[in-house]
């Protein structure tokens, strides 16, 4: 079971981390922020919905966008079995939307981990960025796995929704920040960046020319198994619609991705928010 560590398993991996490898779980999930006016699709409907798709899938790590202080303190409620790191996009504080991450306590051991904002000054809360119509965030956690005894970093965002310059410069700077941040380390980078493949901000994530850092690469192509699931990841409450891929799991080379799905997961005629949750299990090697 993912999530499980004896305490012979923990001593184990003190001796010889490098010879244990242990799936790691990771999800990226737009919760939908809390609304009264959404009637049917209100958070009071969708949120019990939100935390067992959150419990089911026996997750490690996981990145939600939209979410508020107070949807945080009910998922955390909830899912005892998980801390959760990440700041209110206003004031760096509780105002506003949060990107928190969510990580299995024993599982994941945090070492240190901090925010900064998608704007010309990345370093100062509440800061807009180029042309956004909200304050955007990175959150970001450099765990120590338990089991393993591996480290890496763990970004989660959520890019603007209609600033298209903001959204070509905040990818821009992602790559710069993960460079800065992680160096050598291996990192995972999540969330809902409001652009689909075909678009310059997911091919300054992807590509390999002219971008500081390591390579990153979507899970969506590089998982073993066959992805599971529906293309698009946007629903906007209307999953007879199309709809687009625009919430991703993207992985420095050294992760091998086994499973990768995207989870239309619908209870009775309720979906739990207007985008699916994506997930990704791999291993680091």
């Amino acid at each position: 079971m993912l999530g499980a560590c004896t305490q012979k398993s923990a001593k184990m991996t003190a001796a010889n981390p490098k010879n244990i490898t242990v799936p790691l779980r990771a999800m990226t999930f737009n919760i939908r922020f809390e609304d009264a006016g959404t009637g049917k699709n209100s958070w009071q409907n969708r949120k019990s919905l939100v935390a067992g798709t959150m419990r089911f899938h026996d997750l490690d790590l996981i990145g939600l966008q939209e979410a508020l202080r107070s949807q945080i303190d009910t998922l955390q409620q909830r899912l005892p079995e998980f801390n959760w790191i990440g700041v209110g996009r206003d004031d760096g504080a509780n105002g506003g939307e949060f990107s928190p991450v969510f990580y299995r306590k024993n599982r994941l051991k945090l070492l240190r981990h901090s925010t900064f904002w998608l704007s010309e000054t990345p370093e100062i809360a509440g800061k807009m960025g180029w042309d956004a119509a909200c304050n955007r965030v990175v959150t970001w956690g450099f765990f120590e796995d338990i089991v393993t005894g591996k480290q890496f970093y763990f970004f989660n965002t959520h890019f603007d929704h209609k600033g298209e310059t903001a959204r070509r410069e905040s990818a821009k700077l992602v790559r710069r920040k993960i460079a800065e941040i992680a160096a050598d380390y291996p990192a995972i980078l999540v969330g809902d960046f409001n652009a689909t493949e075909d678009t310059e901000v997911y091919q300054t994530i992807t590509r390999k020319e002219n971008i500081t850092g390591k390579l990153l690469l979507d899970a969506f192509y590089t998982t073993q198994q066959a992805h599971y699931g529906p293309l698009a990841s946007y629903n906007g409450f209307k999953p007879e619609d199309d709809g687009r891929r625009i919430d991703y799991i993207f992985v420095h080379p050294e992760w091998t991705i086994r499973k990768h799905a995207i989870l239309a997961e619908r209870f009775g005629d309720q979906w739990a928010s207007d985008h699916f949750a994506v997930i990704a299990e791999m291993e680091l090697r």
